[in-house]
Order: C-alpha cells, then sequence, then structure tokens
C-alpha cells in the first residue's frame, strides 16, 4: 500500500535536490514545452504570491530512465541505494523554475533573458521578457535576483535597493505545496501519474517498461536500444514493427505469454539477459519473411502479431533455418493467418494459443492440426476482395502479387515497393487496371465494389498510374505499351495477367478480365497452403443466378 505525505518546499529545495541528484524527471514524461513568456507567466505568479499547484513526487529507489539534463544543467547519478524523487506532476514547472532562476539556454531559448520590471505597479507584470522601452536601471535578470551579487545591486539600482530586496525575499521564501508518493510500485506510480495527466493520454506499455528495463550497470537503455533496432531494419524497409510487438516477442521467449500484465512483471535481468538473442531472432525473421515469402516491405506483413510466433521460433531454433516439412507447417501458418483475419480481433490471445498449438508443434517435428478450416475459394476471394490497404486480408493478396516481381508496363524495369506508398489505399502505385473513373462513365451497371477490388489492382510506379494512362480504357494505354514494349506479354504475367487477349483487356471487356484475374489469384493462393480436410480451397464460383450486387 502507497504512501502518501503533503508538505512543503522552497526554490532553494528544488536547485539542492536537483543538483545533489535525488529530484529526476522520468523519460516517460513529456518534453518540456514551455516558452520564455511561459516561464515569465509562472515566475510572475510566484512574485505575486499566487498559488502555482501542487507538485507530486516519487520516492523511490527503483532505477529508472531519465532526462539527464535541461539545457546545460546536468542531474547528477543517484548514488547506488539511495531515494531518487521522480517528478510525477511538476515537470514542466519545476523546469520552468530551474531554467528561469539559473538562466539557462534549452534548444533555441534563452532563459537567462527573464527580468524582473522594477518600476511595475500593482497591476502591471512584475516579470517580463520585453525590455526595449525600459531603462538598465529599470529592470533586473530574474537570475540575479534569485542569486543576488548585494554589492552590485547596491552599485547599479541605488535607488530600488528596497524592492530588490522584497523581491528577493518573495523568491526565496515562496513556498511550494509537495505530494510526496513513498513505498508504491512502478504500476502504481505511472498510474497515478496517467490520471494527473492534463493531456488524458495515458502511459503506453512501451513507455512504461523503458522506464523499468533501464540499467545503469551494465548500461541497458530499452528506448536506445529500440531506436538502435529500427534503424538497422530501416536497411531492409522493416522500420514499421510496432514498439509492443518487440515487447511481446521477448515476453513470450521468457513465458509464452504475451498478455500486457505478463509483460509489465518481466523481470528485469532476464529481460536484459534474452534481450540480443531476441533481436537476433528478429533479424532471422525479417531476413526469412523478405527471402523465403518475397514480402518487400513490413508495411506488407499482414498483422505485426505474426512476427511474434516467427521469432519465438528462431529464438528456439538459434539461428538454425528451417527446412522440409518444418518449412512447409511455417508456410501454412503464415498464409493461413493472413488468409483467414486470424489476427484482426483478440490477438493477443491467439499468440498465446498459436506458440502451443503451432509453433511448438512444429518445433517438435509434427503437423499442427487447426480447428477451424480455411475457406479459399473464388467466390471467397471475390465476397471479401474489397480493396483497403489496410485489411491483413488484402495485404496477403498483394504479397501475392509482389512476389511475382511486378515490372513496369513500358520497358519491364522492376516497381520500386517501399513503406512510405503502401499505408494508403488512394496510394498512386496502386493501379485499377480498369480505371474507376473510366469504369465509372462507361460501365455504370458494374457494382462500385467490384471496381474498387483486389483483382483489379495491380502494382506500378507512381509516375506510370498518374502521368501516363489515368482514366484511358485499358484497350487504349495497353495498346500504347505494347508498341512500345515488345516484351509487354511477358512482363504482364509478372501482374497474374497472362494473355490480354483472353483476359478481354483489348476489348474492354471487364466481366472477362475479372473472371481470368480471380481465377489466377485464387490459384497462387492456394499454392501457399498445406491442406487440411476442413479446408474449403475448390475452384468454385458463383452461377449466373445470383444477385446484379455478387456477380459481374
Amino acid at each position: 500500500m502507497a504512501n502518501i505525505s503533503v508538505g512543503h518546499c522552497k526554490i532553494s529545495n528544488i536547485i539542492q535536490d536537483a543538483e545533489n541528484g535525488q529530484m529526476k524527471i522520468p523519460q516517460f514524461q513529456r518534453q518540456f514545452v514551455w516558452s520564455v513568456d511561459d516561464c515569465a507567466k509562472l515566475m510572475d505568479s510566484i512574485l505575486k504570491g499566487y498559488p502555482v499547484g501542487s507538485f507530486i513526487y516519487w520516492k523511490t529507489k527503483t532505477a529508472l530512465r531519465v532526462v539527464r539534463n535541461i539545457g546545460g544543467f546536468n542531474f547528477p547519478i543517484v548514488p547506488d541505494d539511495d531515494y531518487a524523487f521522480y517528478i510525477l506532476d511538476g515537470q514542466q514547472r519545476i523546469t520552468s523554475i530551474i531554467a528561469s532562476v539559473t538562466g539557462q539556454k534549452i534548444d533555441n531559448d534563452d532563459y537567462s533573458r527573464i527580468f524582473v520590471n522594477l518600476k511595475a505597479n500593482v497591476d502591471e507584470d512584475i516579470v517580463i521578457t520585453d525590455i526595449k522601452d525600459f531603462k538598465e536601471d529599470e529592470y533586473i535578470p530574474l537570475k540575479d535576483v534569485y542569486n543576488p551579487d548585494l554589492a552590485a545591486i547596491v552599485h547599479k539600482y541605488p535607488n530600488s535597493v528596497d524592492i530588490i530586496s522584497d523581491y528577493i525575499n518573495k523568491l526565496k521564501g515562496y513556498e511550494f505545496s509537495k505530494i510526496e508518493l513513498s513505498d508504491a510500485e512502478l504500476d502504481v506510480a505511472t498510474e497515478v501519474f496517467t490520471r494527473i495527466n492534463t493531456s488524458g493520454k495515458r502511459l503506453t506499455i512501451f513507455e512504461i517498461m523503458c522506464a523499468r528495463m533501464y540499467n545503469e550497470s551494465p548500461e541497458f537503455d530499452l528506448y536506445e536500444q529500440r531506436q538502435e533496432q529500427k534503424n538497422n531494419w530501416q536497411i531492409s524497409s522493416y522500420d514499421t514493427i510496432d514498439d509492443i510487438t518487440v515487447l511481446q516477442a521477448v515476453s513470450v521467449c521468457l513465458r509464452k505469454d504475451c498478455r500486457g500484465k505478463t509483460i509489465l512483471s518481466l523481470n528485469k535481468d532476464d529481460f536484459i539477459r534474452i534481450w540480443n538473442e531476441v533481436d537476433k531472432a528478429f533479424d532471422e525473421t525479417i531476413d526469412y519473411f523478405r527471402g523465403t515469402y518475397k514480402i518487400p516491405v513490413s508495411k506488407l506483413v499482414p498483422y505485426d502479431a505474426l512476427f511474434v510466433p516467427f521469432v519465438y521460433y528462431f529464438y528456439k531454433k538459434k539461428k538454425q533455418r528451417p527446412s522440409g516439412n518444418e518449412q512447409k507447417y511455417l508456410r501454412d501458418y503464415f498464409w493461413r493467418s493472413a488468409f483467414s483475419s486470424r489476427f484482426t480481433e483478440g490477438a493477443v490471445s491467439k499468440i498465446n494459443q498459436d506458440i502451443v498449438d503451432v509453433i511448438d508443434v512444429i518445433l517438435a517435428g509434427k503437423r499442427p492440426s487447426y480447428e477451424q478450416g480455411l475457406v479459399i475459394t473464388e467466390d471467397s476471394i471475390k465476397r471479401e476482395g474489397g480493396f483497403s490497404a489496410g485489411s491483413a486480408y488484402i495485404k496477403g493478396i498483394l504479397n501475392v502479387l509482389c512476389s511475382k516481381g511486378p515490372l513496369s508496363f513500358i520497358d519491364g524495369h522492376k516497381v520500386t515497393i517501399d513503406n512510405s506508398w503502401l499505408s494508403q489505399g488512394n496510394s498512386k502505385n496502386y493501379h485499377h487496371f480498369f480505371p474507376k473513373d473510366y469504369m465509372k462513365k462507361n460501365k455504370p451497371e458494374i457494382d462500385e465494389r467490384l471496381v474498387n477490388h483486389i483483382v483489379n489492382i495491380t502494382i506500378v510506379d507512381g509516375w506510370l498510374n498518374k502521368g501516363k494512362i489515368k482514366a484511358k480504357a485499358p484497350s487504349e494505354y495497353m495498346k500504347e505499351f505494347k508498341d512500345l514494349n515488345k516484351d509487354i506479354d511477358s512482363h504482364m504475367k509478372t501482374h497474374l495477367i497472362d494473355d490480354l487477349y483472353d483476359f478481354g483487356v483489348f476489348k474492354d471487356d471487364y466481366e472477362n478480365f475479372f473472371k481470368h484475374r480471380i481465377e489466377a489469384i485464387h490459384k497462387e493462393m492456394v499454392a501457399l497452403i498445406d491442406p487440411h480436410e476442413n479446408d474449403e480451397l475448390r475452384f468454385k464460383i458463383n452461377s449466373a443466378k445470383d444477385s446484379q450486387e455478387n456477380t459481374i
């Protein structure tokens, strides 16, 4: 049970606690954002004796990741086994006070440019930043009021000594309300922080873990480790993997459980001990997704959740790449998860289940079984294939298209695929082979859902899509490319368009195009699956008796 005590402190106490290393700003606090004018208003309230709110501290021996300096003011390291006071509420005000009375420079802001107006009336600002209309003896730097040189003051301000002395006493004697939380665990302290945080933004598990896992000896900084990880993964275009996914992977490797409460309860020594091994397992997973599954960028991985079971696999295998049946079973699991939208809901519990029921079974050299059968039919693709770049199902099919190495219609160069454009459905790199504007004008009877459909999507370079094709009929723009590109037929196969004539392209026959391309996509999808008896993978298409909404 946490203990709460209420007391008071003065500016001198704040400065002393900062100088001796006992007062700390935890890294999960938001960045210091107060301007010089904001600080001046706070100091004006203090000199006028107005209340400026309470400060809330967490007294603990727990070592957290902290802000190490404010401008030129460095926070020393707390001695071993000594208490630190982490600021849970009041960071902006305390930082402002320290910066103002010590005259710090933070980024491009100079907090020494805060002054006391010696001619201020009762209803005027005492603390100011604009002194262009003042004479030199009509203002004094605030930092000189807090740390006065009396002889210099008497010499420079002979007519204002009494008022300066009054401000010195007010500044040094002002008492702040201080609330101290002690004997509290980290989760209690962060909950207190969250509840009093005026922005209303809760701390993420990653922010809390950065605080919990920080270690000075041996040095380990989770935040810095993640930045390094992201930089390394950027080289392979896999830098968009979420922070929580990394924590889930560490947690399943330690506990076979990635629930939030389990992550928060992980032992620091255990976490740090396996961090490098898990990091290597991530590298193996990324290489495997890129090389074996031909997934060029992390934005195309159907779910970040899929990284976790594979990292667990490679963590257990210690750099041994899967082969034979293990490779087949892993491939089946990956694509089965994508095409069944497995992790759309309840991802955490399903990851935990899959670690035991799938990955451990594969590691034991056995074939996993699945209670829920997989449905991949032409009907299901037609039904579920409405185009949305954020859909895991659509990402799965986009991966099928990417795996063919799509080439440019115009000259056969390899289409560039990167994370920068894959996050938005209206990206110029997603080309509707039968352009939507063309279809709306010339074939309004075709349901719009079946036009904005994955079957009608090809992956092209942006300049080709918007600069050359626009809203032209396929017969028109493909004739131009056929005249320019003698290898157009082989290049179109990389888009799963096997024959321009059979697909009805030169007759602008969307019905025929849709039929042939859905067959090609279905064939590629089924080839990725290791069939189980409860799966439905048959070639099947709705009859002509179906409603217009569901047929072409």
